[in-house]
């Protein structure tokens, strides 16, 4: 518990703050000309586009905050929702992407009164859902659009398709061994482990992994028994997320342009935001930071009229919908950490 404290310490998010700052700086300079922020024009199309981008935001939390209340079988409340699903996102934006807030996502579950079994398998099958929707979206996108879900005018066209390709085939190997693990036989994974484990280099991690192990096979029990209706739940709380999520750039974008995009261009903006989501969920820096902002430029740069627009643009972006979060969580996990601890006797444990 103490690691997942410090991991979580507020003065960890200089360094997502200053990677994003560097790269944002970069691509200024590197772009930058008199016109770099001559769109920027407030008007009441203006202020209610930028006003829907930030509810797209709330839509997206709301969806989360809403999911883990089905998949705690309705037994948290909203505000303690609030507070998992925030702290949850504070520690994916400090954490590398490739790495995600996974152990102190199940922590912030258990101070709230779930218990470790149940809250690894809210986690797990909370990933699973996430991965799935990449999984089962990337093909129809591509299936409608083909190659250009990909930046066409890309000079990095062939790094970015073998990032592509090679992101979607790790997410999707992750996610068939997750299912399998979670669904069909978590005794085969706690034999492998085992085996692991038995490395010279591994072994003194031996009893912690098989513990971990343990816990997979109670959370297989666990999500097994589940009806259909609490998959659907939170199945489609999970694409209302990440489409609330997508839509913030599609509105992003119809603030300052409203007139450049026709229907086929908003699915397409969309489409390519599942593209660069593939390469992001592999990123090693934390929250994506740098690379995000870097990607941006590329996948949607043939969208803005002007190229010097394109890298304000994904600053306002990364300020709608990254910085927030660990200013968020920030405020939160002080005020929580306090109360979670100084109430602990008076939790009820969810069985």
């Amino acid at each position: 518990m103490d690691k997942i404290i410090n991991s979580l310490r507020p003065r960890r998010i200089i360094w997502p703050i200053l990677i994003g700052l560097a790269a944002s700086a970069f691509l200024l300079y590197r772009n930058f000309d008199t016109d770099s922020f001559s769109f920027v024009e407030f008007s009441w199309q203006v202020v209610l586009f930028l006003f829907i981008a930030l509810l797209m935001m709330a839509v997206r939390d709301l969806s989360y905050m809403y999911r883990i209340i089905v998949m705690t079988d309705h037994r948290m409340s909203w505000r303690q929702a609030f507070n998992v699903i925030m702290l949850w996102e504070f520690s994916s934006a400090i954490s590398p992407s490739v790495v995600g807030g996974t152990g102190p996502a199940i922590f912030f579950l258990h101070k709230e009164g779930v218990n470790v079994g149940k809250s690894t398998a809210v986690v797990l099958a909370a990933i699973f859902l996430d991965e799935l929707f990449f999984i089962l979206s990337v093909p129809v996108v591509y299936f409608i659009y083909g190659d250009n879900i990909f930046p066409p005018e890309s000079a990095r066209i062939v790094e970015i398709t073998y990032a592509f390709y090679g992101g979607y085939i790790i997410i999707l190997i992750y996610t068939l061994f997750l299912a399998y693990a979670l669904f069909v036989n978590p005794h085969m994974f706690k034999s492998f482990i085992s085996w692991v484990f038995l490395f010279p280099i591994l072994v003194r991690w031996r009893m912690r992994a098989r513990k971990s192990a343990n816990q997979l096979i109670r959370t297989s029990k666990e999500l097994r028994g589940k009806p259909f209706s609490y998959w659907a739940k939170s199945f489609i709380a999970t694409i209302f997320a990440w489409t609330g999520r997508y839509w913030v750039v599609n509105f992003l974008l119809m603030a300052f342009f409203y007139h450049r995009y026709t229907l086929w261009d908003q699915f397409l903006i969309y489409g390519r935001q599942l593209s660069m989501w593939i390469i992001l969920l592999i990123s090693p820096t934390p929250g994506g930071s740098g690379i995000a902002e870097y990607i941006f430029t590329d996948f949607l740069g043939d969208f803005i009229p002007n190229p010097s627009w394109i890298v304000p643009l994904a600053i306002l972006w990364r300020l709608i919908s990254y910085y927030p979060y660990l200013f968020i969580g920030t405020t939160v996990l002080p005020i929580w950490l306090r109360r979670v601890y100084r109430n602990e006797k008076k939790y009820k444990v969810i069985d």
